[in-house]
Order: C-alpha cells, then structure tokens, then sequence
C-alpha cells in the first residue's frame, strides 16, 4: 500500500485512525448526499456517472490530500458512506468498502477513476465530478464534427470559473470509447490544450467538471447544464448560441459557424450563393492603444491616474482579500526583479513592520513598473482595480475613436464576433468599452485577450487565440494593431492583419508590407 504523509506521519497499513476520522468521515457523507441530489437531477442514474472529493485538512497541501471516490456500477441514490473508496493522492487505494449480499453487486472502484486523477493532477482541483445529464450528451451530437462547444451573453457563465457575460465559453469535446479508463489520454490532452477550461464534454457520454472545492464543482456543473440546456433550446429555435444577440443560425455550406449542424432554408428572393457572400472573417480581433483608442488617453490619462492614486487606493483597501492578493502578486514580482537586479526595485518590508511602511514600498515599486511601462500581471492586475474605482467616482472615461462605436455595432448586427487582445487586464479593457465617451459599448463585444494568453509579441499568443474564438483556420480571424512586431507575430500565426495608422502612433517600416488603414470605416 502506498504510503502518504499526514499530518507529519505515513498513512500506510497504520493509518486506520486517520482513514476514520471526522475529515474522512464527514466527506463521505457529502458524497453520499450529493450523489442523491445528482440523481435527482438525471446527471447518475442507471448507477451511471460518478464524484470524487479531497478530503479537506488545513495541515495537509492539497496536492497530498487523500481522496473519497464513489463505487462504479451502484445506485447512486441509495449510496452509503460505508460504500465509498478513500485512495493515496496517486490513485492507490487505502480503504475499500465491505461486500453487500445479493442482488448488491461485489464493491468496485469508479471507472472515472484514472481520469479524476488527471484532473486532481494537472488541475490541482479538489473535487471532480462525472455527470450523465441528457443536457451534455445531446450538446455533442448536434453537430458530431465540432470539436468544441461554443456559448456566449448568457447570465449563467458567469458561475464558471474565469468567465463573466461577455466572455466566450469554451468546452472542449472528445470522443466516447467502450471503456471509461479509455478515456484518459484523450481527456489530458484537452486539459493541456485548454489551460482555462474547467470541463471536458464527452461525446454521446457525458462531462467531466472540477473545481477548486466541491462548492465550486457544483455551482459549475449546475451552470454547465443550464448553458448546454439553453444552447439545445435555442438551435432548437433556429438561434445561435455563440453569438452575442442570438440571432438566426447561418448556414455555411452545412455547417454552422457555431459547430452546430443544421439546415436553414434561404430566404425568398434571395439566391443560396448569396450565403456565402459574406465577410472572409469570422473574427475580428482589435488592439486597444493605437487602434480603439488613443495612445495619450493611456500615457497621459490613465498611466497618471494610476501612479498618483497608487497610495490611496492601497490605505483605503489595505485589508480586503483583494488588495491582499494585489499586494502577494506585486511581493512575488519585486522580489523576482530584485534577484535579477531589475533598475528600479525596492525591497518590500514583512506586515509586521507596518502598514505605511509596505505601501511605500509598493508605491516606490509600482511608479518604477509603470515609468518603464512594463507588461507584467502584478502591475496590471492593481491598475485596474484602481482604474475601476476612478471609473466609479467619475473620475475617469474611457475614450475610443469616433469610428469605432459605428464599426463595432456593423459588425456586431453582420454576427462577426470581435474581441479585444491588450496588455492591459481584462477588467482594464472592459472599463474603457464600458465606460467609454460613446457609452457602454461592451454589447457588441465577445471577448477579452491579455497577456495570460502570451506576449503580444510572440505567435504563440495569436494561436492560442485562435483556438478559443471558434474558427476552422486562423486566416478567419483579422487583427487590428497598431504596433509592427505584434502584426508580425499575428502574421506568423496564420491571422490576417491590418495595421492602424492614428494621429500619435509611431512610425512603421518602410515596406513593412501590411494593409494599413486610417478609420475601422475603412474595413
């Protein structure tokens, strides 16, 4: 049997007490009562699907937290405690449930088991759940080529992790086999090529859920099914879930451009070939500085309000959790940048010199970051919260350029998704279209790109983009920027692109080679 540590010690043939602690104790019992739920819901009957939980202890890393798995081939609203398996953090078993007599069948371990394993390992979750809903089998098969299940403007993604109303939701889809174990390779596969997923639909099957906590599992799983409900309905009625108003599904020659498969006749009056007349693009993917908006409203409005207000904003919310968590990101960057005798970096003082003292030393590390204009997370993360509160008090507003409103609603209503790649945060970007000059624009967006994605720069970045916005090849998405390298790596990457020429950008190449345009009226 494999040994785990616990608490200090080994869990091995000695660790009967703590297999029967209240901790382990108490986690059976949740399954047991959440599997009653599920079946109730239609997610695990005919014994069918499955959950798996950590067992929560404070002393214990997660990663070494043992593991409560329901039995394979039960039913599971008739489920026990006594009838739960508890296994190492590798998978092994430490405590198997005692036969039952006859019709029960002899206990076995989950055929889920190896693929909660991968989600446990390479998603550091604590706890993963199989369901059988009809909701995420049929939600494959409406179109049975799709690779990915595609819905957005929806209220209900905003329980998935990661994800607000504007976003894209994205969900991977795999092949069924005839065994569950079968499966793992494939579902690791998808977990890998999809950092910010936190499912895997299988085809014909199921899905597979996890999340931080069993709370989190949960709520996602209830908003999974919602969404896949929704999605069924509306194809149903002839609507495309994967754009934002909704409106009626466009056939191109047979196969959606939302992955869901169907047949829509042609309008009166209207020629079939007229369907394919359309724009090249399926996506348009626009830069912000330079592009939407100008770059002195970002170097001499915004930069500003985030270097003097640096220090207010950290007194007034020193204590919340997410100040805090601004403050651990900033910690971790400076003391990086101090290792590698970054110019500019200031040692940042323990809590317990005192308050005044650390936000000095944030302060002086903060105005150093944006003086040098660095792209780092910890530095954009905090600027938008401090945007966010400049936005709240009138303080500040967003400016984009006079054609961009007209343009952004053209292609929003000829159902072009468009979303925008920044170095900025995300919640910087959606301020600035929520709260622009021309008034909350973010209506006609589908999405926001930062640098979690990659460097702008690099054309890793513009591929990784590429695979979340649901086309068949990236010369279907058009990039708009205003900076050469970045067109560059777009170009690299498959995208097409057209460079922003505005008053105030820098100059570009002679015969840099690129469609360069002065108005998005222009596209």
């Amino acid at each position: 049997m494999a040994a785990v540590a616990v608490n200090g010690a080994k869990l091995g043939t000695a660790s009967q007490a703590y297999l029967e602690s209240r901790a382990v104790s108490d986690t059976k019992v949740l399954i047991s009562d959440l599997c009653r739920q599920f079946y109730n819901l239609g997610w695990v009957s005919g014994t069918g699907g499955s959950i798996t939980i950590k067992v929560h202890d404070d002393s214990v890393p997660k990663p070494q937290q043992l593991v409560v798995m329901s039995p394979s081939g039960v039913q599971k609203e008739r489920m026990l405690p006594e009838d739960m398996y508890v296994l190492s953090p590798n998978g092994s078993v430490l405590s198997t449930p005692s036969p039952k007599p006859y019709p029960h069948k002899p206990p076995k371990c989950s055929d889920c088991g190896p693929l909660f394993m991968k989600a446990y390992e390479m998603r550091n979750a604590g706890a993963v759940i199989h369901s059988h809903g009809i909701e995420s089998c049929l939600v494959t098969m409406i179109n049975p080529l799709a690779k990915e299940f595609r819905i957005t403007h929806m209220e209900m993604i905003k329980g998935i992790k990661g994800h607000g109303y504007y976003d894209e939701l994205v969900v991977p889809i795999i092949e069924n086999t005839a065994y569950e174990y079968e499966l793992t390779e494939s579902l690791a596969k998808a977990i890998e090529a999809y950092p910010k997923t936190t499912a895997v639909l299988v085809r014909n099957h199921g899905i597979y859920i996890w999340g931080d906590s069993w709370i989190s599992a949960k709520t996602q799983a209830e908003c999974y099914h919602y969404l896949f409900d929704a999605a069924i309905k509306l194809n149903h009625l002839g609507l495309d879930p994967s754009t934002p108003i909704h409106g009626p599904i466009q056939n191109v020659k047979g196969v959606l451009g939302s992955g869901i498969h169907r047949n829509i006749s042609v309008k009166a009056g209207t020629a079939a070939s007229d369907n394919k007349s359309g724009p090249s693009q399926r996506c348009i993917v626009l830069d912000i500085e330079g592009t939407t908006s100008p770059i002195s409203f970002v170097t001499d409005v915004l930069f500003p309000y985030a270097r003097d207000n640096v220090g207010r904003h950290l007194s007034a919310t020193y204590d919340t959790a997410e100040t805090q968590d601004d403050i651990k990101l900033l910690r971790s960057q400076v003391q990086d940048d101090l290792e590698k005798g970054v110019v500019g970096s200031v040692p940042i003082p323990l809590d317990d010199v005192g308050k005044e003292e650390v936000i000095a030393a944030l302060v002086a590390n903060v105005e150093s970051m944006i003086k040098a204009d660095r792209k780092i997370t910890a530095l954009k993360q905090l600027q938008g919260h401090i945007w966010r509160t400049g936005y709240e008090k009138n303080e500040l507003e967003g400016v984009v350029f006079e054609d961009v409103p007209e343009a952004l609603k053209k292609w929003h209503d000829s159902g072009i998704k468009v979303y925008i790649y920044s170095s900025g945060s995300r919640l910087a970007q959606r301020l600035i279209f929520g709260n622009s000059n021309y008034g909350d624009l973010r209506e006609y967006l589908s999405g926001f790109f930062d640098t979690t994605v990659g460097n702008k720069r690099e054309s890793s970045s513009y591929a990784e983009i590429v695979q979340s916005v649901g086309v068949d090849k990236p010369s279907q998405v058009l990039f708009v920027t205003d900076v050469f390298q970045e067109a560059v790596a777009a170009k690299q990457a498959g995208l097409e692109v057209i460079v922003s020429i505005r008053p105030g950008n820098g100059p570009l190449p002679e015969n840099h080679g690129f469609k360069t345009i002065n108005s998005f009226a222009e596209i």
